[in-house]
């Protein structure tokens, strides 16, 4: 035990360095990264259009396998199966393809080849660079979905680019979400020809879940291809229909697979850790401190049956996780979201989704052991984890603002889900999560349904109910001096002051309209004053939000644009009492067009309240300032270039500054560019500038500059620099209390990682960082640590 906690020291310098405003409690979610494939508009349907045939694929058993090199010469490929992608379906609509793009498939019983043989009228415009396995969005590629079980709920994905460089994610209808944190170990190979490129593809069924039987089987299929130009064109084997909503229940079907077997599907994979570090206090004269970590570690992975899989870890590792980009956290009431990234918990995280987040497995920090069982048999899907934590952390939420507690106390965690497709439509589900510490536990327990009206209207509900024990002390935590003293209380205080345990519940409805050229939402939640889900993501109580919103579309096929879309919502948030919240407006127009461009104004109206006068009390009316907030904001984006792509995101308008409970003027951007140096060199840097002025004068000014050089010699290995370096300079005069003038921090990290596969893998890396506060008068260096990390992969 002693050695995993210095690990987690060091592995905390490791990625501190690189974190310029590290935030270990999670918040509201960041954007989506832009080079990923968004749904921003309605998917696919299986409906007839003229010319489509309701035949599936046939998938050609062939015996013997191929030499996985972008070269097409071995005689199995003669007997596979052809496609082509005819159609362009995204930005157009379903207008014929540019370019000529055949798809060969056969199988052998363990492997499904597939090789795209994609033409190029000018293959000097082909974009293809080597970057880390997952980063190649904005590249050229091709790639194959499959639903193993035909029932439009999950999709695998398997993308590669023209260098062979691989990408695969799960694609989620329940959530309208997908992950590439999913990762599956599979060949894939290209080569770049006068004609354009080929790419050849060998995934073994094993890495899918799906009924094994002697039977031929159907899975919903799509084979794709990204043309990124001047539009960055979706090219498909099948016409996809706008007026449906459902994104997976139009793909087209491939039939075969009548020997397809999984075998042992076992995966044992023991890691190694080794590293040293130094830290030191910067206010003090003491000398550095010395810390050394010797880890062993063990994953298992384990096919059970086709439907079924356990992921099992013992002290496990997460130093390779790249480090969260930083976010301002200055005023701000609510806890900050970042995603997880950590193998043992991104794998098959899909399982565990319901209406709201109540599993959100970063709230689990330093686990010594954790196992995982999912799987899907006919209607029914499930999914149960377990795992321990050396600390216990969670949300306290509130209406006006959350909090985090901490224990000084190990934590059972656990969470069950469990879904029933009662048809292609209608599902149902139960969700239960569980934590336990030393005097304190949360037990939630939830039911949820989705109905699919028609192929526009989706309809989704579910009811949650929670039990909570606080250790009694808890409350002294988060009182500033004397807990007996009105003043010194807060809503969390208040909120974590009981004495038994206590019960909660949440609800909510979503409906949802969306065809073509038009969408309508209405939604109601609630969250009461005792609902707690601490495994999950719930940052507020006490608060009940009806939301009301929609949008009209214009399509253009003929011109520099091709979408237009102008969009808004209107919701208001009462508390249990029935007192006002929050009231706000917001409407948006976007325009999609050349040049992978993207550009979008908005305007927010809100009513929102400040914090309370008399902290001693949780009423608002009369106990806070309702204030008026006024602000537009525009994004732009672009890929002008294979070369180049920018965005900025600018909001101007008035602010709350929460510190002293009045109305200031903000100005807020944020800022990327990202260069492609040659085919292995990437430079990506970002920018966050936050300013609030009040009453005429400057509150503070907050600068977060992250810097990552990346070369990457090919697709298994890179050298990556990151440096990230935070400025908030306040106004001592301009604050009720006593404030901080200047606080810097600065992360230096460098890593050289080399992948085998997702599992096999070795890196080494050094990591530094610094700060200064007063009575500082420059940067003093606090933290400094060397990391190495092996880890081998035994497939069975």
């Amino acid at each position: 035990m002693m050695y995993k906690r210095v690990a987690t020291a060091l592995l905390a310098c490791w990625l501190g360095a690189a974190v310029a405003n590290p935030v270990t409690e999670p918040g509201e979610p960041q954007a989506e990264r832009p080079e990923i494939e968004q749904k921003d508009e309605p998917g696919s349907g299986k409906v007839a259009f003229a010319g489509e045939t309701d035949a599936a694929t046939f998938i050609p058993f062939v015996e013997g396998g191929t030499v996985v090199d972008g070269i097409l010469d071995e005689p199995q490929w003669q007997q596979a199966n052809s496609v082509t992608l005819d159609f362009v379906t995204r930005p157009y609509e379903n207008t014929a393809s540019p370019v000529k793009t055949e798809v060969k498939i056969f199988e052998n019983g363990d492997m499904l080849h597939v090789a795209f043989i994609a033409q190029d009228p000018d293959p000097t415009a082909i974009r293809a660079f080597y970057r880390d396995r997952d980063r190649i969005w904005s590249n050229d590629l091709v790639g194959v979905k499959l639903d193993t079980f035909n029932n439009e709920r999950l999709a695998y994905q398997f993308f590669a680019n023209p260098l062979g460089v691989q990408a695969d994610s799960i694609e989620n209808e329940m959530t309208g979400q997908e992950s590439d944190s999913w990762n599956a170990i599979w060949e894939s190979a290209g080569t770049i020809t006068d004609t354009g490129y080929v790419v050849e593809m060998a995934i073994p069924l094993r890495v899918l879940n799906f009924e094994e039987s002697s039977q031929p089987k159907t899975w919903g299929a799509e084979f794709v291809r990204m043309y990124p130009r001047e539009d960055r064109m979706r090219l498909s084997n099948m016409p996809l229909d706008r007026d449906n909503a459902c994104a997976l229940c139009q793909m087209g079907e491939v039939r075969g697979f009548e020997r397809a077997t999984q075998g042992n599907n076992l995966a044992i994979v023991p890691t190694l850790v080794l590293g040293k570090g130094k830290t030191r206090d910067p206010f003090t004269d003491e000398g550095w401190q010395d810390t050394d970590a010797r880890e062993v570690g063990l994953d298992v992975k384990w096919g059970i049956t086709p439907q079924m899989s356990l992921q099992a870890t013992l002290n496990p590792d997460f130093s390779q996780v790249e480090s969260d980009v930083a976010q301002v956290s200055i005023n701000n009431t609510f806890s900050l979201f970042f995603d997880e990234r950590r193998p043992f918990f991104v794998e098959n995280a899909g399982y565990f989704t319901s209406n709201q987040r109540l599993v959100y497995t970063r709230n689990i920090a330093t686990p010594d052991y954790g196992a995982k069982l999912t799987g899907q048999s006919g209607k029914h899907t499930f999914g149960a984890f377990v795992a321990d934590d050396q600390v216990t952390r969670f949300i306290v939420p509130g209406n006006l603002s959350s909090s985090v507690a901490e224990l000084d106390s190990d934590t059972v965690n656990a969470a069950l889900r469990y879904r029933y497709d009662v048809s292609n439509d209608l599902s149902i589900g139960m969700v239960s999560t569980l934590r336990e510490a030393d005097e304190y536990h949360n037990y939630v327990t939830g039911v949820d349904a989705k109905y699919r009206l028609t192929p526009q209207d989706t309809l989704r509900a579910q009811f949650v109910v929670s039990n909570t024990q606080y250790p009694i002390t808890l409350y002294q935590d988060f009182c500033d001096n004397d807990c007996t003293n009105s003043e010194d209380s807060s809503e969390t205080a208040l909120r974590t002051r009981k004495d038994d345990a206590f019960t909660g519940k949440s609800w909510r409805v979503n409906y949802r309209h969306d065809e073509r050229d038009w969408f309508f939402r209405a939604d109601q939640y609630a969250n009461y004053k005792d609902f707690r889900a601490d495994l999950g993501f719930e940052t507020k109580a006490d608060f009940h939000r009806s939301v009301i919103g929609g949008g009209y579309r214009w399509w253009n096929n003929d011109s520099w644009w091709n979408r237009i879309l102008l969009s808004g919502d209107w919701d208001i948030t009462h508390n249990d009492a029935g007192e006002l919240l929050e009231r706000e407006a917001e409407a948006y127009l976007s325009v999609r067009g050349t040049m992978q461009s993207f550009v979008e104004i908005g305007h927010v109206k809100r009513e929102r309240l400040g914090l309370r006068f008399d902290p001693s009390v949780l009423t608002v009316t009369n106990n806070a300032t309702m204030f008026e907030e006024d602000s537009t904001s525009l994004y732009m984006e672009a890929r002008p270039s294979p070369i180049i792509y920018v965005s900025n995101f600018i909001r101007v308008g008035d602010q709350v500054d929460f510190a002293n409970n009045r109305l200031g003027d903000q100005l807020y951007t944020e800022s990327r560019l990202d260069m492609n140096i040659g085919k292995h060199a990437q430079v990506r840097l970002r920018h966050t500038y936050s300013n609030l002025d009040v009453d005429g004068a400057q509150l503070f000014t907050a600068r977060l500059s992250d810097m990552r050089v990346t070369y990457q010699f090919d697709a298994r290995q890179y050298l990556r620099l990151i440096v990230a370096y935070n400025n908030i300079h306040r106004n001592p005069d301009n604050y009720d209390a006593e404030v901080e003038p200047l606080t810097r921090s600065l992360g230096v990290q460098l890593l050289y990682s080399y992948k085998l596969n997702p599992l096999t893998k070795f890196f080494v890396g050094m990591a530094s960082s610094g700060f200064q506060e007063a009575p500082l008068q420059e940067l003093k260096e606090t933290e400094k640590s060397v990391f190495m990390k092996f880890s081998y992969a035994w497939l069975q």
